[in-house]
């Protein structure tokens, strides 16, 4: 039999790489793709030196045409995907009016198009493999709209839409689809980002961290839980909690305050 096979985009660095790492040494045969090639091939080293089996290749998660190339050559003659993780993603923070507009525009990009341009292409391979999971990466941004962060937070918004939506429509074809909801990570994303909300709540979440969750949440013996949204660390988990329970005005001063605006 041979083994799972994993998607992960931007997964050169970060969250991605360390997903990557962290499916390769529980027996998944890992595809890693980005558009940082030296990223890729240093993965590649560290992944088969540990007797792991990854692919990787070039892929702008903005161009479909590639995202159907790349999934043509990792799902191969089988034509089975078992899991896709949609975790590329940009971000740019500042005043809404003094981030450039190009800025703004590649935000909605990579962080929408890109995992809708995935979800697209991958569907056909989802479906025809049995108990099949897409993870998209969504974020804490998406509970309230962020200060300092607005069209990476409106990003986020949709992503968890369309992963809500997803996840019902796709139920027919036994394909299950999850959001993963981390607060700020520290990685080169937010590697000089300082926003109300950082200074508030800090950056205590490592890569390590969400590559961990995120296998765990679709880790096999875990299917059959209707479960869709999965916090990752304490801080999130408080914040999704509350915003299940709170008004939308009480929402919004939480989000005043720890944003300081």
């Amino acid at each position: 039999m041979s083994a799972p096979g994993v998607f992960i985009t931007g997964a050169a660095a970060g969250i991605g790489r360390a997903t990557a790492l962290r499916f390769a040494a529980n027996g998944y045969r890992v595809g890693a793709y980005d558009v940082d090639l030296g990223g890729l091939a240093s993965l590649r080293d560290e992944i088969a030196a540990r007797g792991g089996e990854i692919v990787i290749g070039e892929l702008d998660v903005t161009d479909a045409s590639a995202w159907s190339a790349c999934l043509a050559e990792f799902a191969g003659a089988a034509g089975k995907l078992d899991i896709l993780v949609n975790n590329a993603g940009v971000l740019t923070a500042g005043a809404f009016q003094d981030v450039p507009l190009t800025a703004h525009r590649q935000m909605i990009d990579i962080n929408v198009y890109g995992a809708l341009a995935g979800l697209h292409a991958a569907f056909p391979y989802l479906r025809d493999t049995a108990d099949a999971q897409v993870v998209n990466m969504c974020s804490a941004s998406a509970l309230y709209g962020q200060p300092e962060l607005a069209t990476y937070s409106a990003t986020k918004f949709a992503l968890r839409a369309l992963t809500e939506a997803l996840e019902l429509e796709w139920r027919r074809y036994d394909i299950r689809v999850l959001a993963m909801w981390p607060l700020f990570v520290n990685t080169a994303m937010t590697d000089g980002v300082e926003t109300g909300s950082t200074k508030s709540l800090g950056i205590n979440l490592g890569p390590d961290d969400v590559a961990k969750a995120v296998f765990s949440a679709t880790r096999r013996g875990r299917r059959r839980l209707p479960r869709v949204h999965y916090p990752v660390g304490r801080q999130t988990s408080v914040l999704a909690a509350m915003s299940q329970v709170t008004p939308n005005w009480m929402q919004r001063l939480l989000t005043k305050m720890l944003a300081r605006t």
